[in-house]
């Protein structure tokens, strides 16, 4: 179990590498739900999602040998375009490894921040495959998604702030794919504030952790295309932390159909004026769909923005044909 002194630990060594986003309140959504409902800006992140905190903690975690060896990762865009970042900055090796599911937009953002990039197979663990194959013959330090002690503690730090903006926090709303930040936030929130709720949010759309939660260990799903994209892939049968802690964490886990999850992004555009891919909407949709019970001040996690604009705008115009 990653404690609260590793989170703040992690804090301590990722300052000046991330942005402390913004929480601020929903009108809309509290008039809606009758209690305060309050936005993370997470979205708003340097590298457009909340995966560039574990990827720092994690680089700064490494020895000084492990940098010059570089770093590889599978990913389904949001974790390699930060693990890409955040290599840069220390001037090291970065390979990233996706399937063909992963957007082309997410794909070309990792290539501009200079990292190999490895298409292979239609699935996350196709990916990850290329990882261990990379690991073995070229010494790569693997630093995965979600599964690892630094990555959990770097999401974490999210936890953190919520609980320092919304004091009186009683729901926190978290996307749920790997695990990572869920977990992360879980450890956070639940240490300084052990009466809070934490509501997994996913997609209906091969949830891995669902699946694994409800049969009692790791199992693997179909991976198939999904609005929530960033969501997808396993969570790895050897899986070490992540489906433990959510296992123990978690209150709930709620999981949503396509057209509620473009009900969110549309949501947030309209009404938010924010700009989220289907990931970060989850959170937004849940409420919208009636799927979570309030019963007091909720925190929403909005975890990225990396939508390629082209299908943003499919999104809203579909969604306004469906509402007249």
């Amino acid at each position: 179990m990653i404690s609260l002194s590793d989170i703040r630990a992690a804090r301590a060594r990722i300052a000046g590498k991330i942005v402390p986003t913004q929480v601020i309140r929903s009108a809309t959504l509290t008039e809606r739900v009758g209690w305060p409902v309050h936005l993370k800006l997470e979205h708003r992140q340097t590298t457009g999602s909340f995966k560039l905190r574990g990827a720092s903690n994690a680089i700064a975690s490494l020895s000084g040998e492990e940098k010059a060896r570089g770093v590889v990762a599978a990913s389904t865009g949001n974790h390699g375009r930060a693990l890409a970042y955040a290599a840069k900055l220390e001037g090291m090796r970065a390979v990233i490894c996706m399937s063909r599911l992963v957007p082309a937009n997410k794909v070309e953002e990792i290539r501009r921040l200079g990292a190999d990039i490895r298409i292979v197979g239609s699935s996350q663990d196709d990916a990850q495959a290329e990882v261990d194959r990379l690991v073995a013959l070229e010494g790569l330090v693997m630093v995965p998604p979600f599964d690892h002690p630094a990555v959990i503690a770097g999401q974490g730090t999210l936890g953190l702030e919520i609980v320092e903006a919304v004091p009186e926090v009683a729901t926190v709303l978290v996307q749920l794919s790997g695990g990572g930040l869920a977990s992360g936030i879980a450890a956070a929130v639940k240490s300084m504030k052990p009466a809070a709720r934490i509501i997994g949010v996913s997609m209906e759309r091969g949830a891995a952790m669902k699946a694994s939660l409800d049969t009692g260990r790791p199992v693997q799903v179909e991976e198939m295309p999904t609005l929530a994209d960033s969501l997808g892939g396993g969570i790895g049968l050897d899986n070490r932390w992540t489906f433990a802690m959510c296992r123990d964490l978690l209150n709930d886990v709620v999981l949503l159909s396509e057209d509620e999850i473009a009900a969110g992004i549309a949501h947030a555009y309209r009404h938010e004026r924010e700009i989220v891919e289907g990931a970060g909407a989850v959170g937004i949709a849940a409420l919208l769909a009636g799927k979570v019970k309030v019963d007091g001040p909720v925190v929403l996690v909005l975890s990225g923005r990396n939508i390629d604009m082209d299908r943003h705008l499919d999104v809203i115009c579909e969604n306004r044909e469906r509402a007249t």
